[in-house]
């Protein structure tokens, strides 16, 4: 799992990586599952995180298991946006950028999420686009090994992910080879002295897979290789030690179970020792050594400042600095504790009380190779989720036939969980999922 107590050997690319002297994290217990509601209100009064809920904007009468897409609402954001708009923005105009910190938001802000994946201040730069910065990280991972040819890619990965490793590959003459990630490894071990860049996600996004990082980055630095992790669905919902796996690039998004809003804007992480050795395909002046000498080439600024491109999107990124807020006195190894009990009474919910209206789980059932979403094969999985909206039960849908829901554990109670089964198991025992207009296909499922 991401907790692997891997060791983590030298990579030929690097000066040195710090190998572990000691378990990441400590494995959270086995989860049973809860198998009443009784149970689920009985576990809701012991949950340490109960505290966390009342931080956020929930809707009443709805089960919100789509985390994993959108993050709910913090209550911090309302009044961050309001006073940067009315306040910043309305009074204080240009000034901001000094007197309100506009200009060290990116960061600041990336310091904060690194916090969170395990990895020191200075290593984290909030800003731009998860596409964008795949490309950027990619391509500077590739010029890490000029010598090497081939990416290692997820064939059925995020659809970004895939296109940014092809499109990097035709632009600089590599070949991206397709690999399962669970058999990346073994294919390093193999034929590593060809591959130059890794590119996995830490979680698969249909199944909920959880990819042993620890593991993969060792075998990637054994053979010379550099890897690129996407977090975008672990960042938030599952421990990750960057630094202490000698990972050496990293992306994520910030508004699945980070919280940060529609469009938050994304960040990268670039371990200390390639810093200064990094030549990033993209560059702007807010990453120049003097943004404000306004002259001359390029010069990249020292450390990860360097990734900076031009001026951020000062409301979005505002926001997510207040969600983060939501962390505060919040402890990573019960949000996992939490998110790997929720998963397993799902899990076991559908085996004892769906699989007679053909629902298979995804998911894989060992708590160390799951992320924070449970993935339910069926018929009709379409319908079937916009059968659970019409009730409240929000998940969402992704083809061919997975219902996919997410659980974000600072804000979802056992309860909601239990209620949200109960109304699936309703749905399909009366084929509530029949009525036409459940068939008709939005844009977004």
């Amino acid at each position: 799992s991401v907790v692997s107590e891997s060791v983590v050997s030298e990579s030929v690319v690097s000066e040195s990586v710090v190998a572990p002297t000691g378990p990441l994290l400590s494995p959270a217990p086995a989860p049973v599952p809860l198998t009443s509601r009784a149970e689920a209100e009985a576990a809701d009064r012991d949950d340490p995180l109960a505290f966390v809920r009342d931080r956020f904007v929930l809707p009443e009468a709805m089960r919100y298991l789509d985390g994993n897409s959108l993050g709910a609402l913090p209550r911090s954001v309302i009044d961050a946006l309001r006073d940067a708009v009315e306040r910043q923005w309305g009074h204080d105009l240009i000034g901001s950028w000094n007197a309100n910190g506009w200009w060290d938001l990116p960061v600041r802000v990336g310091d904060r999420i690194g916090a969170l994946i395990g990895a020191a201040p200075g290593q984290v730069i909030c800003g731009e686009s998860t596409t964008v910065q795949l490309y950027q990280a990619i391509t500077a991972a590739s010029r890490l090994v000029p010598d090497r040819q081939v990416v290692l890619a997820d064939a059925t990965d995020f659809p970004t992910d895939r296109y940014v490793a092809d499109a990097v590959a035709q632009q600089f003459g590599l070949a991206v080879r397709p690999v399962r990630p669970g058999d990346a490894a073994a294919v390093l071990a193999e034929v590593g002295d060809e591959v130059g860049v890794v590119a996995l996600s830490a979680v698969d996004f249909r199944t909920g897979e959880l990819y042993d990082l620890a593991a993969i980055t060792a075998a990637a630095a054994a053979a010379g290789a550099v890897v690129v992790w996407d977090l975008a669905h672990a960042a938030g919902a599952v421990p990750v030690e960057l630094d202490a796996i000698g990972a050496d690039l990293a992306v994520g998004c910030s508004y699945k179970y980070l919280n940060g809003g529609p469009g938050a804007p994304a960040w990268i992480y670039l371990a200390r020792r390639h810093q200064e050795r990094l030549s990033l395909p993209i560059v702007g002046w807010h990453g120049h050594r003097e943004p404000f000498g306004l002259d001359g080439p390029f010069e990249p600024a020292a450390g990860a400042v360097r990734a900076r491109l031009g001026t951020p999107p000062v409301l979005s990124m505002t926001a997510l600095e207040a969600a983060l807020d939501v962390w505060d006195g919040v402890d990573l190894a019960s949000v996992r504790a939490k998110s790997l009990a929720l998963t397993a009474t799902v899990i076991d919910f559908a085996d004892r009380e769906l699989a007679g209206f053909g629902v298979h789980v995804a998911t894989p059932r060992d708590p160390a190779r799951r992320g924070s979403q449970v993935a339910l094969r069926l018929e009709h999985g379409y319908e079937v989720c916009q059968a659970l909206i019409a009730r409240g039960v929000v998940g969402d849908f992704r083809a061919p036939d997975l219902l996919r829901l997410g659980f974000a554990p600072l804000y979802l109670s056992h309860v909601d969980v239990w209620d949200a089964m109960e109304q699936l198991r309703n749905v399909l025992d009366t084929q509530a999922w029949r009525e036409p207009a459940y068939a008709v296909r939005a844009t977004v499922t």
